[in-house]
């Protein structure tokens, strides 16, 4: 009776298959995910690398904003969550769309359904020749929604944004603070799942500034869309319960922030800053904190029961040994100086 072999190769091939997929690290889980983002520009033959391995996450319903200083890659990372960019290398989704592999015809509808965009320049937000209620209007044309239901539409949304006394008025008879929140209106349009907005209160006065922050909250509160704000305003960034802020490409730190009651009663608003760290275990130490610790290129890692202490090497040591005399010399002779002082003046 001839012995049936299974074919082995196929069969190992499948086990390996299994346990690469068991293996690999399982994906954050979030309504916008990116992991070890990258993305490299090169233009006559020079590279910048405005992302290098930048870790988001952000959950479904958040309202968050990115911090950074100029060059630091919050508006390239805006770039590719909104679809306008593509990645280099990396991971990253947003309402489980692909963004490195997403093709043109599904870029465009992603940019149409998924996600909306307010700009920091009122001008690049709305038509010029159109009033406020047809700019709402129009992006649902492209999403083939009837037009009664447009209009009525474009009404409650300008409605609960508090312009609905705009909605047959032309951009350039309103405010800057009406236009940014008619720009609101229109992203939210389509009914998004994610709401990006770069520097949206740049051009504004502060109270001006407050109206339009409102805004935003109103439609993330009340419309249940995720708000993502790229800003460079303090005073924005203190008003969101999770602000990210991005150095040299990466993610390096977050500030959380919650209300809490305290015994008497009293609510208090409570903040902490708590460094990034990456799928790699990568972490950013502070500027101030490396600079006053003298703390160059190695350190050394303590393993302790509930913490990791960083130390400074034999090298960082000397130097901060060197810096701490020299500054107290430099007291020593301040003070001969001031005693010389008010000794001639007697």
């Amino acid at each position: 009776m001839p012995v049936h072999e299974h074919p082995t190769g196929a069969t190992d091939l499948d086990e390996l298959r299994r346990r690469a997929v068991a293996a690999a690290p399982r994906r954050e889980a979030g309504l916008v995910v990116c992991e070890n983002l990258v993305r490299i520009y090169r233009s006559e033959g020079v590279e910048v690398q405005a992302l290098q391995g930048l870790d988001l996450t952000v959950a479904e319903g958040e309202m968050i904003a990115v911090v950074g200083a100029s060059g630091s890659g919050k508006s390239t990372l805006l770039g590719i969550l909104s679809g306008q960019d593509v990645p280099t290398a990396g991971g990253a989704e947003v309402a489980g769309h692909d963004l490195l592999t997403m093709k043109r015809r599904a870029r465009l509808d992603y940019r149409r359904r998924t996600v909306g965009f307010v700009w920091q320049q009122t001008s690049r937000n709305l038509l010029p020749y159109l009033s406020a209620a047809e700019n709402v209007m129009l992006p649902m044309t492209y999403a083939g929604i009837r037009r009664s239901r447009r209009r009525a539409r474009a009404e409650e949304l300008l409605d609960l944004l508090s312009v609905g006394h705009c909605r047959d008025r032309t951009p350039d008879t309103l405010s800057g603070g009406e236009q940014q929140r008619v720009a609101i209106a229109v992203a939210n349009a389509n009914e998004p799942r994610v709401l990006f907005a770069d520097e949206p209160t740049g051009e504004l006065d502060t109270a001006t500034s407050d109206e339009v922050f409102a805004a935003l909250r109103r439609a993330n509160e009340e419309l249940g869309v995720t708000v993502v704000v790229v800003t460079h305003d303090a005073l924005v960034s203190e008003q969101v319960q999770r602000t990210v802020r991005i150095r040299d490409g990466r993610t390096s730190t977050e500030v959380l922030r919650r209300v809490a009651t305290g015994e008497d009663g009293v609510e208090v608003r409570t903040a902490q800053e708590y460094a990034v760290l990456d799928g790699s275990g990568r972490l950013q130490l502070p500027g101030e904190f490396t600079e006053r610790l003298h703390l160059r290129k190695r350190v050394r890692l303590v393993l302790e029961s509930d913490h990791v202490g960083v130390w400074p090497d034999e090298a960082a040591r000397r130097a901060r040994a060197q810096a701490q005399e020299a500054s107290d010399a430099q007291e020593a002779l301040d003070a001969q100086d001031v005693a010389a002082g008010g000794g001639s003046g007697r």
